[in-house]
């Protein structure tokens, strides 16, 4: 069966009354559960293997699918009006959204994201179309080598997060490293830096970190400025109506990111996170005033919502090509695809074209929907920052709790989102930046294993790194992105002084 033969079997699957129907519930799911911090798509879609059971396979994956993507989608909210990220994939939306909320701007902030993730959403999903089965083969180049190098230029890139000190920013990451260390090694079985609780084995979640270094953060903010009249959020949610001026501004970082987005999305074990965070540091790299970043700039918030949303689109690629998981989500879609007795990988295209091509097209019609739907309700979910502060601390912390108990039913963790929340605070009085270091948190546990992997291949030799391509490209700029910034500096100091 050739491509177009397959696309047309998948939009009868997708433009039928069920597809578009478990659509709709997918995403919509999705976009509630991206707001609520602590449940997340993995957790989402975990629970809906075994009501999926016995369900029509395109429409089981349909609907999962959208609670994926409409989860990214709606977890940019939380984000931007109380600055705690629902999903960890929209942690960098936090960094100009709210700044923008605070400014009394919530209702733009949140239409910027809804737009921004539209067409990365959108631009993903043709890419997907046109380029998945070229791109499988692209993944498949990928290395452990390619994959500590992309993630070694990720973190470096860190610095051009700080507003003040480079040191200050990589200190801040290397805490951020030293914090995914604890836990049981994978290798070899020993514990690393547990000091002899149970409880740290199993390492520290994700939520814990996110919800206090940022979310508990700014409640301790709150509660010490509670007498400055100008410390809490603007209760003005303002105007949702994006100008021609807005428009054009996000139209570059929405092209280049939607692209940037998918790319990353395409690699396995990237995702949506790292895209993120890779959008917001070239964004901010390449922008005439980068000094505007972080403090409620258009760019700064299209930017990671754009390639958030694209890498969603992208990571099915490997799974469905592949049958390699591109992120935890992708990796529970894959569980399911094995529950259902669908077997993903390059025959996919031939054997099953409707299931393939079906869950492509639908990605589509969900994005319309996630549109349509956020859109309209932005005025009523701005509302929460007209809640007064004493209620709105209340209303956050409890969120807060809720999440992090939620998942591990285990009160040790909500001592350790206190404690977080205490770091996250002292970070700020310090002007230590705080993305930084849940960045290297993010990534260490990946760049150890990368690092583990290539010394394997390589029998322990370092070489390895210098003679693959991709990866000395990658070295060569993680080394240029370092030496530029202080030599830039150096050079106008010099010009200054003559």
């Amino acid at each position: 069966m050739g491509v177009m033969d397959g696309i047309l079997e998948g939009a009868k699957v997708a433009f039928s009354f069920h597809g578009i129907l478990f659509v709709l519930m997918g995403v919509f799911l999705g976009t509630i559960i991206g707001m609520l911090p602590g449940l997340g798509p993995i957790t989402a879609i975990g629970v809906m293997i075994p009501i999926s059971y016995g369900m029509d396979a395109n429409m089981a994956l349909v609907m999962m699918a959208g609670i994926y993507y409409g989860a990214i989608f709606g977890g940019s909210t939380s984000s931007i009006l109380l600055n705690a990220p629902g999903v960890a994939g929209t942690v960098a939306t936090a960094f100009d959204g709210y700044p923008m909320a605070q400014q009394g701007k919530a209702g733009k902030a949140l239409a910027i994201a809804a737009v921004s993730s539209f067409i990365g959403g959108t631009v993903g999903v043709i890419l997907l179309m046109l380029f998945a089965p070229l791109l499988a083969t692209v993944a498949i180049s990928f290395g452990p080598p390619e994959y500590f190098a992309l993630m070694l230029l990720a973190l470096t890139a860190i610095a051009s997060l700080s507003e003040g000190s480079t040191i200050k920013a990589l200190i801040s990451g290397t805490l951020g490293f030293m914090v995914a260390m604890i836990g049981i090694d994978g290798q070899t079985g020993t514990s690393r830096f547990t000091f002899g609780s149970a409880s740290l084995l199993s390492g520290i979640d994700f939520l814990v970190i996110a919800l206090g270094i940022f979310a508990l953060a700014e409640v301790f903010k709150l509660i010490i400025t509670r007498n400055d009249i100008d410390s809490g959020p603007n209760k003005n949610i303002g105007s949702i109506r994006i100008t021609k001026s807005e428009l054009k501004e996000m139209s570059g970082p929405a092209s280049r990111q939607s692209v940037l987005g998918f790319l990353i999305g395409v690699l396995p074990g990237a995702g949506a996170t790292i895209a993120s965070f890779i959008a917001y540091i070239t964004e901010k790299k390449i922008a005439k005033k980068p000094e505007e970043f972080g403090k409620g700039s258009i760019k700064g918030l299209t930017a990671p919502e754009t390639a958030n949303n694209a890498a969603t689109s992208g990571a099915f690629v490997p799974l469905l090509s592949l049958g390699i998981p591109g992120s935890g989500t992708t990796a529970v879609l894959l569980g399911a695809l094995m529950v259902m007795g669908i077997q993903p990988g390059p025959m996919l295209f031939t054997e099953k074209p409707d299931l393939f091509w079906g869950v492509i097209i639908s990605m589509y019609i969900g994005n319309i929907f996630l549109l349509v739907l956020n859109l309209p309700l932005i005025p009523y979910i701005s509302k929460l920052l007209n809640i007064p502060r004493p209620m709105l601390i209340s209303l956050v912390t409890i969120f807060c709790l809720i999440g992090v108990y939620g998942i591990s039913f285990n009160t040790f963790d909500l001592y350790l989102l206190l404690a977080f929340g205490i770091i996250g605070y002292l970070l700020r009085l310090v002007s230590f930046p705080a993305a930084p270091f849940i960045l290297a948190f993010i990534l260490g546990e990946m760049i150890e294993q990368s690092v583990r992997k290539s010394m394997t291949i390589s029998n322990g030799s370092f070489m390895i790194f210098l003679e693959r391509p991709i990866t000395l490209a990658f070295l060569i700029i993680t080394v240029l992105s370092l030496a530029l910034p202080p030599l830039l500096g150096m050079r106008k100091k010099i010009k200054s002084i003559e």
